[in-house]
């Protein structure tokens, strides 16, 4: 490959923590493939920007790279991708701050109810692109409930670039 420009323009607000819902748009050599993630840790009290998952997700380190995997695992290359478009919502909650406690036990209480509820609308985000006919590389796996105000929102905010969308009656009530 010869030596090129290549440009990345980021917008300010995605700089933001909290509790994010994204798509990851892969234009592939042989399609269009889609990833759904949420930000919002299971394992500690943070919730960091989609910017940060950008790289960590198309990067070398195995606890964090699931998309790169996944691409891999679908026998595509992550350089030999025509574009990689994120299309993030949010934050939808702000991110649990000190002020809920010092203690991180404490700030896991404020915390698992909001990434629970992200969890929930993560798997209803996933599932209806799937329904709707685009290829989704990941599945996830979450039992908790979707509520259906936020779902009413994040479906009309990704609607706008996944107009299938539009078109599932999904049943969330």
């Amino acid at each position: 490959m010869s030596p090129a420009v290549h440009t990345l323009t980021l917008p300010g607000p995605m700089l933001q923590r909290g509790f994010w819902l994204y798509v990851w748009r892969v234009r592939t050599p042989g399609g269009e493939m889609l990833y759904v993630g949420r930000t919002g840790d299971s394992s500690s009290p943070h919730a960091t920007a989609p910017y940060t998952r950008m790289g960590q997700h198309l990067g070398f380190a195995k606890a964090s790279n699931s998309l790169r995997r996944l691409l891999l695992e679908n026998e595509v290359e992550p350089e030999a991708c025509e574009a990689f478009d994120l299309v993030s919502f949010g934050p939808i909650f702000p991110e649990v701050s000190a002020e809920a406690g010092a203690d991180r036990n404490e700030r896991m209480k404020h915390h698992k109810p909001i990434r629970d509820t992200l969890a929930g609308l993560e798997k209803q985000l996933r599932d209806a692109l799937h329904t709707s006919g685009y290829q989704v590389l990941n599945i996830v796996h979450s039992k908790k409930p979707v509520n259906a105000a936020l779902w009413a929102d994040v479906r009309d905010a990704f609607a706008g670039h996944f107009p299938k969308l539009t078109d599932l009656d999904d049943g969330v009530t």
